[in-house]
């Protein structure tokens, strides 16, 4: 049986532009060497903005996950640990309610220019490789009727 092909979704953050455009072009790229499909770019104005993005992608059947890019840095308040936590515990909300994989491609809180710009190709790849693995192990995982001993699904 042929494998089911994977549909990605990418929502990215248009704030530190530098950066996150810079992870789009490697996601991208990374998608493709995959051979997994992106069906949907969409540009939010900053990581905060992401949520409702998400949620639209996560309504649509043709999307099976979705990739989050963004880069939160460090400033001189503690705004970025409020837009980092917020961001993040509302993204795990949405994939928990959709019961579809969306993975966290954000850099920092507490993340310099430097030390995000160090990490761009990183953050991009693993986001689309976990996004992936999570689609592949949880259709295996939506396959099991009934097991009599432990199975691990990689």
């Amino acid at each position: 049986m042929q494998e089911k092909s994977i549909r990605l979704g990418i929502v990215v953050a248009e704030f530190n532009y530098d950066i996150t455009q810079l992870m789009l072009q490697k996601a991208l790229s990374h998608a493709r060497f995959l051979n997994v499909e992106v069906k949907v770019v969409i540009k939010v104005p900053g990581t905060f903005d992401m949520p409702l993005a998400i949620k639209k992608l996560l309504e649509k059947d043709f999307i099976d996950a979705v990739v989050t890019l963004g880069a939160v840095i460090k400033g001189e308040t503690k705004h970025d640990e409020l837009v980092a936590s917020q961001t993040a515990r509302k993204i795990v909300d949405l994939s928990t309610e959709f019961n579809k994989p969306v993975t966290l491609g954000i850099i920092g809180h507490g993340a310099t220019h430097e030390q995000a710009v160090e990490r761009i190709e990183e953050y991009a790849t693993r986001a689309v490789e976990a996004a992936i693995k999570l689609v592949q192990r949880t259709r295996k995982l939506d396959e099991l009727k009934e097991i009599k001993e432990t199975v691990i699904i990689e």
